[in-house]
């Protein structure tokens, strides 16, 4: 990943910070997601995974999939259908919407690779970058070949798709005491 001089995060260092504290808002039950979108170098919105606004989060019983997870009839990683919650990078894309802001040309960058439902919202709305920190492992039902074939397909709409490469020890000292990445 880019550096910055080292008393700073670089601007792609910034975004990864940013998507892993939205992060922490997120209440699903099964998998905590963050993102945000930027465009020419300014954060338009940022995301994270939950129940629509004015509903009970997951934690309170908001989600009927979250809360039959372990006893449920729904497939681990699958089933996401019948889930009320609205996943980050979507969050992220409709805040956007609501505030006014374009996303024409924006970076999404999110703390989980985008499901093949967020690849087509994103292109739908204009973003042209995606990064993103952790790798997911789809539900047998999405390992179809025709569907992977389509997966790929959308992702090769982006100028940009890709992992982000993390310096952890680096980011972690952006968020110590003080926030001074030199050891004190």
């Amino acid at each position: 990943m880019p550096g910055g001089d080292g008393t700073r995060p670089s601007k792609q260092e910034y975004a990864c910070l940013l998507a892993l504290a939205a992060r922490t808002r997120a209440d699903c039950l099964g998998r905590r997601v963050g993102a945000v979108i930027v465009r020419e170098d300014r954060v338009l919105s940022t995301g994270y995974n939950g129940t629509p606004i004015g509903m009970p989060n997951c934690s309170e019983g908001g989600c009927h999939r979250c809360g039959q997870r372990d006893t449920g009839p729904y497939p681990v990683g699958g089933a996401y259908d019948l889930c009320v919650c609205v996943h980050a990078e979507q969050n992220a894309i409709l805040a956007a919407a609501r505030f006014g802001q374009s996303t024409l040309g924006a970076t999404l960058t999110t703390t989980l690779r985008p499901c093949f439902g967020c690849c087509k919202e994103a292109l739908q709305a204009g973003v042209t970058a995606v990064r993103y920190l952790d790798e997911w492992q789809p539900a047998a039902s999405e390992r179809d070949p025709g569907l992977q074939v389509q997966y790929a397909s959308l992702r090769a709409r982006f100028t940009v798709f890709e992992p982000i490469v993390v310096d952890l020890p680096r980011l972690v000292r952006f968020l110590g005491p003080g926030a001074d990445p030199e050891p004190g």
